[in-house]
């Protein structure tokens, strides 16, 4: 058997944030998860309350942030006073009214948020909660040895059941989509049943073999991720590159963006509109794309819908009623490849991709950070020798994160990656085989997997 006849679509949201609730503020650190849970968490939550047929992922190290004791109130206090501090003080440095009157409307909308965040917003995302990935999102193709994959996926599993219950149906995002084969048997003793992969170099951008589900000899499927879709989103000329769009790099003083891509002054009804007329050719050329049949799967990371693109989480709305009127169906991933007809993975399982610059690991392992790379293996084979401190396999966890690597890649965050990264290990290495070391690292990894390090 081949593709289903009748196509369908799957929005599969990628949630997550480096662990930074409690580490800097602005403008690297903890702001990122206010801004990010007030112009991304939120809208999405309205949109998912609402009934969209949206699968949620969400990473383990979001889920410790959000649950962190005190980490909302903090939310709250940069909501309420932080955010209208600094957006008076651009109004006062306003030159233009028109500037000054849409920062004033930028205000307005955090002042709702405020009001809008739930006292327990993992709980309120817990409904929707579906995908889940390793503890701290590393890239596990690079990690040394199995018992650090192990403590990885584990730790992220069992945060998963701990704080969602026992619905969970096998979905992992694997970060980064970063595939190898050894890590498919891996997987599947953990509980996981399904991941993303991106196939796209490998089988050519608009192959409909992107449509199916592949079965893995070690139990796992694996599921391309479709960029004919996604990137009508994620390419540089992408939706969010319109004109009416809030232009989301140019910044006032104070960090706000009163002015749309094409210079003017954000107009929200324009935007709105494009928003509209986005989600509509977005349906027309998916419906296209599955008129033969198949799963079109459009993985994004959900902070660009509303962080990175403003209008995003409007788009997301507009789409489901769009796919709704013209008879394309959305379906929820799981309820997908419950009664999908995968092909055998075959030679495409022993493909190691990711979904970074070339398909490849080298954006986490490069030259600009291939120390990183290597000084987190050496640390891991120095846990796996000295084992039974929790504070030095926390920080071994913290130390792996792929976030690291991105952002000294790309030079987007100046020194607070490399800081980040040399702070963990030089801790990881102060308490190595300490067993009386303070065990907690805020609230990283509560549910840590300890004795997955001492398995065979």
């Amino acid at each position: 058997m081949g593709l289903r006849d009748d196509g369908r679509l799957a929005i599969l949201l990628h949630s997550h944030m480096p662990y930074v609730e409690g580490f800097g503020t602005w403008p690297f650190g903890e702001e990122w998860l206010w801004e990010a849970i007030a112009t991304s968490y939120l809208p999405l939550l309205d949109v998912l309350e609402a009934g969209a047929p949206v699968t949620l992922g969400l990473t383990p190290v979001l889920c410790d942030q959000l649950e962190a004791p005190g980490a909302l109130e903090r939310c709250l206090a940069f909501l309420r006073e932080i955010r209208p501090a600094s957006h008076a003080l651009d109004v006062a440095d306003a030159k233009d009214e028109e500037v000054a009157a849409e920062l004033e409307r930028s205000a307005a909308q955090y002042a709702r948020a405020a009001d809008r965040l739930p006292a327990d917003l993992l709980g309120a995302l817990a409904a929707h909660a579906a995908w889940t990935s390793a503890a701290t999102h590393p890239v596990l193709a690079l990690l040394a040895t199995d018992a650090g994959v192990r403590l990885q996926v584990r730790t992220g599993v069992e945060s998963h059941r701990r704080r969602f219950g026992d619905g969970w149906r096998g979905g992992f995002w694997l970060p980064e989509c970063a595939t190898a084969p050894w890590l498919h048997a891996l997987l599947e003793e953990a509980g996981v049943h399904a991941t993303c992969v991106d196939l796209t170099d490998v089988l050519g951008l608009g192959d409909e073999r992107h449509l199916r589900p592949l079965q893995t000899e070690a139990g796992p499927m694996l599921v391309p991720i479709d960029r004919v879709a996604i990137d009508l989103v994620w390419a540089n000329d992408g939706y969010p590159s319109r004109a009416a769009y809030r232009d989301s790099h140019r910044r006032t003083a104070r960090d706000h963006h009163p002015w749309a891509n094409d210079g003017a002054v954000y107009d929200p009804e324009r935007a709105g509109e494009q928003a509209r007329a986005d989600a509509a050719d977005f349906v027309a050329r998916v419906a296209e794309r599955i008129r033969g049949g198949g799963l079109c799967v459009c993985a994004l990371d959900t902070e660009l819908l509303g962080h990175w693109w403003h209008e995003g989480p409007q788009w997301l709305r507009h789409v489901v009623e769009e796919a709704a009127r013209r008879g394309v169906e959305v379906v929820h991933l799981d309820d997908a490849l419950a009664d999908a007809d995968p092909a055998p993975a075959g030679a495409l399982a022993e493909r190691i991709t990711s979904w970074g610059d070339a398909r490849d690991l080298s954006t986490w392992s490069g030259p600009q950070v291939a120390d990183m790379a290597w000084a987190a293996r050496a640390a891991e084979l120095e846990v796996l020798a000295n084992p039974g401190g929790e504070r030095a396999a926390r920080e071994l966890l913290a130390l792996q994160s792929s976030d690291w690597a991105f952002l000294a890649t790309r030079d987007t965050a100046g020194a607070y990656p490399r800081e980040r990264f040399d702070g963990h290990l030089a801790q990881l290495r102060a308490t190595l085989g300490d067993r009386h070391a303070d065990p907690s690292l805020r609230n990283l990894a509560p549910d840590l997997a300890a004795g997955a390090l001492l398995e065979p």
